[in-house]
């Protein structure tokens, strides 16, 4: 299984030279295994995934974690959307007041966007989620619900003994009463339970997060608590601050993990990184 980011910033694209190095782009993350595609989330990193897509794919499942505008963003600029010889699928949070296809086309009409899904050459098939499991090709696929404003799911993806799990936007504190003690009653942890390679929220300093409890998103402490409550071998921190750049990440990680013995690696998600899980 091979995952590449090419998208791992949070709320807003931020494009500029303080952001080289971990990127500006919005959620997106490319997984394939063998001759399946899947895509978590089209933010804005969505554009330049379809443009460098190889050609050969001809099925596409794109996977969104919930529909908030940081990971819709880039949907109308996605290239295989307007090519009627490429299957696309939807996937999304099922709700139980409007259907996902509705929620879908607000984004696909003015004034957001000029072209409305009924428009494009290919209508995408969609299918609703809740706490599920599933298969796409040889990729078995996982989806729960998380605690984040808005119907919200996380992904664990398995293909033989590798597992990658994706939980974009999450806030730990408001899914327990009693994190990280007690894992059975902490939201998420079915997903990311020994996963090699989970990526996960990790928006906030701990100082910061008091001022926005309730907003959706965890601090790197608690990215890091729950990465070891689940046992993972490789966390990759995700949804970076718009207004963070390279250089206060980077100390904004160095300063939560000090003084932290952990047994797996912790790492800033970075935009153009590859992940080969075998």
């Amino acid at each position: 299984m091979k995952i590449k980011v090419w998208g791992c910033r949070g709320s807003l694209p931020t494009p500029g030279p303080e952001n080289t190095i971990y990127g500006g782009n919005t959620s997106c993350i490319q997984v394939t295994h063998g001759e399946t595609c899947i895509i978590l989330d089209g933010g804005s990193g969505i554009l330049r995934l379809g443009k460098y897509l190889n050609p050969n794919v001809k099925e596409i499942h794109v996977l969104f974690s919930h529909l908030h505008l940081d990971h819709t963003m880039g949907l109308g600029f996605f290239t295989p959307l307007y090519n009627p010889s490429i299957k696309v699928h939807f996937y999304g949070p099922s709700t139980s007041n409007e259907p996902l296809v509705n929620r879908l086309r607000r984004y696909f009409s003015p004034p957001l966007f000029p072209v409305r899904l009924s428009e494009l050459p290919r209508h995408p098939i969609i299918h609703e989620l809740n706490n599920c499991q599933f298969s796409i090709g040889e990729v078995q696929v996982n989806s729960e619900y998380v605690c984040h404003p808005g119907a919200t799911l996380g992904y664990r993806l398995t293909a033989g003994n590798s597992v990658f799990a994706y939980i974009s936007d999450h806030e730990l504190q408001m899914g327990s009463s009693n994190f990280p003690n007690e894992p059975e009653w902490t939201n998420g942890y079915e997903i990311a339970k020994s996963a090699d390679l989970l990526f996960h929220d990790a928006a906030y300093t701990s100082k910061e997060y008091m001022t926005k409890i309730g907003w959706g998103h965890s601090s790197v402490r608690d990215a890091i608590a729950f990465g070891k409550m689940c046992k993972v071998k490789r966390l990759a921190l995700f949804h970076h601050e718009p207004t963070r750049s390279d250089e206060q990440l980077e100390q904004m990680l160095k300063k939560s993990t000090q003084n932290l013995k952990l047994d797996f690696e912790v790492e800033l998600c970075a935009e153009g990184m590859v992940y080969e899980l075998e």
